[in-house]
Parts: structure tokens; sequence; C-alpha cells
């Protein structure tokens, strides 16, 4: 007579242990924790080249070019030096939809575009993308 009662009385276990499903949660938790600052900083850029999917085009995109020589074109009018960023505020300041796309030569420096970058972000505009090339296979 055993005092515990009889392994036979026990059927099969029919629940589903949940810890290493909670482990295996609460490390990816902390993983996509610690990761997803990291991937919010800064603002997301193509390279003058890519192997990219084309937009197509709509009627109210706004581009700003940056050409070889430094001077600054919003759609196809130019822009004098200092000027882009209250252009930009004017145009957008009855839009909802505040998009632009920047368009920089190849040769111009790293700062310049920059710069307009800067410009066009303190014009108030909440999207910012990069035209580019189609990279040479």
């Amino acid at each position: 007579m055993a005092m515990g009662g009889n392994d036979d009385d026990r059927g099969m276990m029919s629940q589903i242990n949940v810890t290493p499903l909670v482990d295996v949660m609460l490390v990816l938790l902390v993983i996509f924790m610690v990761t997803a600052p990291m991937m919010q900083q800064g603002v997301q850029v193509n390279l003058p080249k890519a192997d990219t999917k084309g937009m197509t085009a709509q009627e109210d995109t706004v581009i700003v070019t940056v050409d070889n020589n430094g001077r600054t074109f919003i759609n196809k009018d130019e822009v004098p030096g200092g000027d882009l960023r209250t252009r930009l505020a004017e145009m957008f300041a009855t839009r909802t939809k505040k998009e632009v796309f920047l368009k920089a030569d190849s040769g111009v420096p790293y700062g310049e575009v920059v710069k307009a970058m800067a410009e066009i972000k303190g014009a108030g505009i909440e999207r910012l993308g990069m035209v580019t090339e189609p990279a040479q296979k």
C-alpha cells in the first residue's frame, strides 16, 4: 500500500508547458527593447546609386535639387542662398502631406547635402526622400 496513490490513476497530461515559450519571448522582448532606439536615430537616406524600386511621380511632388555648382532649386526654380527654409515653409503651410524629395549631384560635397537636409527639416517637412539612380550591374 503506497501512500501517494496508484500511478495508473493518472492519465496523460493534456496541458502545454509554456515556461520555455515565456523564456524565449522575454529574451526577444529584451533584444527588441535594446535595438529599437538604435534603429530610429538619424535620417534614413539612400546612397547615390542603389537597387531600388522606382516610385511613381505625383502632381504635387516637391523636389529640391542641389547641382554641382552648389545652386539650390525647388522643382525648377532657383532659390537664392539661405531662402530654402522660408520658401519651403511657405509652400507647405497649407499642405497636409509634408514630403520632399532631395536630388543632389554626385559631385556635391557631403556637407552641402547635409545643409540642404537640415534646411528642409527646419522648414517643418516630415518626410524627406533621396532621389537616386539605379546601380549599374
